[in-house]
């Protein structure tokens, strides 16, 4: 918030209890003082707004091309004082037009610089992102291989197992048969 000459005159303190404050009338004193100076430096500050204002005005009427000089009563002074404002004011162009071309050029340089930059980081992450995926696949491969390994020796088991199995089977189904075979041979031969 800017202070303004009023709020330094309304400015009211707080009185102290218990202890002696500043004197009062050496506060207001300083403070009328304040006042006139802040009135000062702002009148100061609104003439040099007027002026500046005046002066953009002229460049704008000067840039157009200026006002027409058929006035019967121009003296060679102050057609004097117009070529030194028009050369002012053309400098003042120049001077305008050269940091407006700077300002372009620089903003052209960023804007390229960003965009390489952007190229760059664009490459720089899809670079990654393929090595990444290459070990990926690399990886996933790997396990591939490792599980279709297993599974082929889980196959190989498990014929070995069934061939275990279907043979021993088997042997039982023998081995029963004969002990039928011998159960029923004494059976059918009595006399014996």
């Amino acid at each position: 918030m800017a202070l303004t000459p009023e709020d330094i005159v309304n400015k009211r303190f707080q009185s102290t209890k218990f202890r002696e404050g500043y004197d009062q009338d050496e506060v207001d004193d300083f403070l009328d003082e304040v006042v006139v100076e802040m009135r000062r430096v702002v009148a100061e500050n609104e003439e040099a707004l007027h002026k500046l204002a005046a002066t953009e005005g002229r460049i704008a009427e000067l840039q157009r091309g200026g006002p027409a000089a058929s006035s019967v009563g121009i003296v060679s002074a102050a057609a004097a004082d117009e070529v030194v404002d028009t050369e002012n004011a053309n400098n003042l162009l120049q001077l305008a037009r050269r940091l407006h071309e700077e300002h372009v050029r620089e903003g052209i340089q960023k804007r390229d610089e960003l965009i390489a930059e952007g190229h760059a980081q664009a490459a720089r992450i899809v670079a990654e992102a393929e090595i990444s995926h290459r070990s990926a696949v690399a990886n996933l491969e790997a396990e591939r291989a490792g599980i279709t390994k297993e599974v082929e020796e889980l196959r190989t088991f498990e014929r070995e197992y069934r061939a275990s199995l279907k043979s021993f089977i088997n042997g039982q189904v023998s081995a029963l048969d004969a002990t039928l075979e011998s159960a029923s041979t004494p059976a059918s031969q009595p006399g014996l």
